[in-house]
C-alpha cells in the first residue's frame, strides 16, 4: 500500500511525492516520472507495479511548485492544462525535483537508483540519465529531440509507438543515430500513450506487455 511523503528540494522547498515500497529488502530504487497529467491513480498504479517487483517506488508531484495536488482528467481540457503546467514547470526544474525524489530514495536506504518515465516524463527519464547519471527508460518522450546532443551517463531504454504521431519515424532514427548504444523499440499498432491502461483510446495492451517485460529486464540487468 503506498503513502504521500514530502520530498525535500531545497532548505525552503518541499513537495508531494507517492512511495510504494515492497515486501521485503527493495532490490533498488526507481523514480517513476508522470505524464502531464499529474501524480493521478494510474501513476501511483505505475509505481505499485514497480513495488510488486522488488523495488522501492516514488512519483513526485511534478507540478507542486505551481499547482500542489493536481490530478487532470484525460480529456482535451486536461490534456491543454497539463502542456501549460509542464511548460510552467519547465524541464530544468522538473529534472531537479527528480534529482530530489532520487535523494529522497537514497535517504531510504536505497544505493542503486534508476528512473522511468512517461510522455512528458519520458523526456525527463531521458534528461535523468544525460543530467543526473542514472539509468533510465523512456515511454514516448516526444520532446527529447532537441536534447539528443547530450551525451549518455548511464544505460538507456527507448519505448516508441509506430504509430504515434508526435514521434515520426524520422525522430525515431535521429534517436537511435545519437545513441546506438542505447536500447530503442518500436511497437506496431501502437500510438502515444500506449502503457496507459486505464484510458482505452491510447492503450495497447500487447506493446505494454512487452514494453514492460523489457523495462523490467533492464532495471534487473543495471540497478
Amino acid at each position: 500500500m503506498g503513502s504521500h511523503i514530502r520530498i525535500q528540494v531545497d532548505p525552503h522547498t518541499t513537495i508531494d511525492g507517492w512511495l510504494e515500497r515492497p515486501q521485503g529488502t527493495p532490490r533498488a530504487g526507481v523514480v517513476v516520472i508522470q505524464e502531464i497529467f499529474g501524480v493521478n491513480a494510474h501513476m501511483r498504479e505505475v509505481a505499485a507495479h514497480y513495488a510488486r517487483h522488488g523495488y522501492l517506488a516514488l512519483a513526485p508531484a511534478l507540478f507542486d511548485p505551481v499547482q500542489p495536488g493536481l490530478e487532470l482528467d484525460y480529456t482535451a481540457d486536461g490534456m491543454a492544462q497539463g502542456k501549460a503546467l509542464a511548460t510552467e514547470v519547465g524541464l530544468e526544474q522538473a529534472v531537479n525535483l527528480v534529482d530530489a525524489a532520487a535523494r529522497a530514495l537514497r535517504a531510504e536506504g536505497v544505493e542503486s537508483i534508476g528512473a522511468v518515465g512517461f510522455c512528458w516524463g519520458g523526456t525527463l527519464a531521458y534528461l535523468a540519465n544525460t543530467r543526473l547519471g542514472l539509468p533510465a527508460v523512456s515511454y514516448y518522450g516526444a520532446r527529447t529531440v532537441k536534447y539528443l546532443d547530450e551525451a549518455l551517463r548511464a544505460p538507456m531504454q527507448f519505448h516508441f509507438g509506430a504509430d504515434d504521431a508526435s514521434i515520426p519515424p524520422a525522430d525515431i532514427a535521429l534517436h537511435r543515430q545519437a545513441h546506438p548504444d542505447a536500447e530503442a523499440y518500436v511497437y506496431a499498432g501502437a500510438g502515444h500513450a500506449f502503457n496507459r491502461d486505464v484510458d482505452p483510446s491510447h492503450y495497447s495492451a500487447d506493446a505494454a506487455r512487452e514494453a514492460d517485460a523489457r523495462t523490467l529486464t533492464f532495471f534487473g540487468a543495471h540497478l
